[in-house]
């Protein structure tokens, strides 16, 4: 009998009759209790919260965000004035300004952007935008800034060529300053093209003839100097019209800089060519020298395709970072002749057994270009000196 209460009692131990374990049975009404407290064990356990976890949350919402970049309209410089910077985007045009994050990176630039520039932008109110980024830029042309000499100034950016813009008797045609054009835009990844202007004056009798005389002389010496060098250029005259068509269809679907010397009427060019009406100052009687009727550079579409960036004119103009070494290089038909000097590094300005001084007394090499060579020259050694 005792036997028989025995396995009942084990019976009832291992299980009930619904099948349940007498475990539930015994302590079904500590459930909740107990649920309760893992869940606020498994609530203070940060172990699943381990950096590497963490890393990947990041990881996984960065992936479900939009890239700043994309978030920032794209737009181009049109033109820098005091009130701001002019951007189009998308046929609409914002003044917009600088973050000051952007403004703590200027280097050796003394001015961070310029016409022709791509830039992100933040929208900050009607018609109203904040740069953000500025992108790389493709060509640039550039001078030494006029004060210090130590900051790069930027003219233009992402453009395809430079007219360089020359005029003929007023102001006289000055080959110095054209070929320092010429190697500022091949530095900057451009293709330098000159225009000279106002070649009407060199058949206008009302001009001193002597100076007609000299002109002629020299304008018909450089065109066939630059084309030796494969440079174009191209004689042209608002007056009559002469020479516009060709420069038309060179700029035709190209973004182009006109840039070059004050009074040389680059502004009245680019008015005969788009129609576009700049203001142009008056001639000054004393100097016969045009004043700087363009103040700052704008960027104008063409309706024959392309773009046009007219510019300030200059006095001076110097080659951004141009190492005296590297000046020779620049001038084609002096390097050519350069490797046939008795010494190596010879810089052809007093050196004996000169090949290049040799050529320029036979007139084998042009006295024009040689002289501005040497001019180049002696305002690089001024600067180290100054330095």
């Amino acid at each position: 009998m005792g036997h028989d209460e025995d396995d009942n009692d084990r019976k009832y131990v291992s299980k009930r009759d619904d099948g349940c374990p007498i475990e539930e049975h015994y302590f079904g009404r500590g459930r909740k209790a107990t649920k309760k407290q893992k869940k606020l064990a498994s609530a203070k356990d940060r172990s699943k919260y381990k950096k590497t976890d963490q890393d990947q949350l990041i990881k996984l919402e960065a992936q479900n965000k939009k890239p700043v970049n994309e978030l920032l309209e794209r737009g181009r410089v049109l033109s820098i004035v005091p009130e701001g910077i002019l951007v189009e985007s998308k046929g609409v045009r914002y003044n917009c300004l600088l973050r000051g994050t952007l403004k703590q990176d200027k280097g050796r630039d003394k001015n961070l952007v310029t016409v022709g520039d791509f830039v992100l932008f933040d929208i900050t109110g009607p018609l109203e935008g904040s740069i953000a980024q500025v992108e790389a830029r493709k060509t640039i042309l550039s001078r030494a800034d006029n004060l210090s000499r130590r900051k790069n100034q930027l003219i233009a950016a992402n453009i395809d060529q430079v007219l360089i813009a020359a005029s003929v008797v007023s102001p006289l045609l000055k080959p110095p300053l054209i070929d320092r054009y010429i190697i500022a835009a091949r530095k900057g990844g451009l293709e330098p093209v000159i225009v000279i202007n106002k070649i009407d004056l060199l058949e206008d009798e009302t001009v001193d003839e002597g100076i007609r005389a000299d002109e002629k002389e020299l304008y018909a010496h450089l065109v066939d100097v630059y084309q030796q060098n494969e440079i174009q250029v191209i004689g042209v005259s608002v007056t009559t019209g002469v020479g516009l068509e060709t420069l038309r269809q060179i700029m035709q679907n190209k973004a182009s800089v006109f840039s070059g010397q004050s009074g040389v009427g680059k502004s009245s060019l680019i008015n005969a060519i788009t129609g576009s009406v700049l203001r142009i100052g008056d001639m000054v009687e004393r100097t016969q020298k045009g004043s700087h009727t363009t103040t700052t550079a704008t960027l104008l579409p063409l309706e024959f395709g392309g773009w046009c960036i007219d510019t300030p004119g200059i006095k001076s103009f110097g080659v951004w970072d141009l190492k005296q070494e590297e000046i020779e290089g620049y001038y084609s038909e002096i390097h050519a002749c350069g490797s046939q000097c008795h010494y190596p590094n010879c810089t052809h300005t007093h050196e004996t057994d000169c090949a290049v001084m040799q050529a320029v007394e036979q007139e084998k090499i042009s006295i024009i270009r040689y002289n501005s060579y040497i001019s180049l020259l002696g305002s690089l050694s001024q600067e180290h000196m100054r330095r």
